[in-house]
């Protein structure tokens, strides 16, 4: 699990094909690795991995197919930013909300605009995830945490703080980016239930 609260920014150091599958190199920068062991998990860009192997300055993880055809991680090149977070311990401080790093969709950066200090967002997202994103609920977008502004149709806003932007790689969004969300695990576990129920 995780807060989407972002601890650094990496940089992705190689990208391996093993088969169909590849294997990333990611260098950690600032995050530190010291209490990191083989097989915990880290989530990249949202997407929960498990440390392969660490490296003097980052880890390598490999990503599956099923991984790499629901994420952004095929858009992947050597030298990209990436957010990174080390999986949360049950005495942490939850600032964020629960996030569980599977991804559910590719969204899109459809429109971005200055809004006082702050910049917003406009995010076309999958028809199927309309149920579970509504306004002021929680999303993860690329591994962060954000409040939902405003939901329109197929498009979802959201308001980015300098603070955020800073320290994550949303500062480089363009607009037609792809990221990848994670909708509120509440809400996917509440939707699960009452389609279990009327079933029965």
């Amino acid at each position: 699990m995780f807060t989407g609260i972002i601890e650094a920014v990496g940089t992705i150091e190689l990208i391996e094909d093993i088969g169909s599958d590849k294997r990333f190199v990611f260098n950690t920068k600032l995050l530190d690795l010291s209490d990191v062991k083989q097989g915990d998990s880290i989530s990249v860009n949202g997407v929960c991995l498990s440390v392969v192997e660490l490296q003097e300055n980052g880890f390598s993880a490999d990503v599956s197919v099923e991984t790499l055809s629901c994420t952004t991680f095929n858009d992947f090149v050597t030298g990209g930013k990436v957010n990174l977070e080390k999986s949360l311990l049950l005495s942490s401080r939850l600032s964020g909300h629960m996030v569980s790093g599977h991804i559910d969709g590719k969204g899109m950066i459809q429109k971005k605009t200055a809004d006082a200090r702050s910049e917003r967002f406009e995010i076309i997202f999958p028809a199927e995830l309309g149920k579970y994103i509504c306004k002021k609920g929680s999303i993860c977008v690329d591994g962060v945490s954000l409040t939902i502004n405003e939901v329109e149709q197929a498009t979802f806003s959201v308001n980015i703080i300098p603070y955020t932007k800073g320290e994550t790689i949303i500062s480089d969004y363009v607009e037609g980016k792809q990221v990848n969300l994670e909708v509120d695990i509440v809400a996917r576990y509440i939707d699960s239930l009452i389609s279990h129920e009327s079933k029965r």
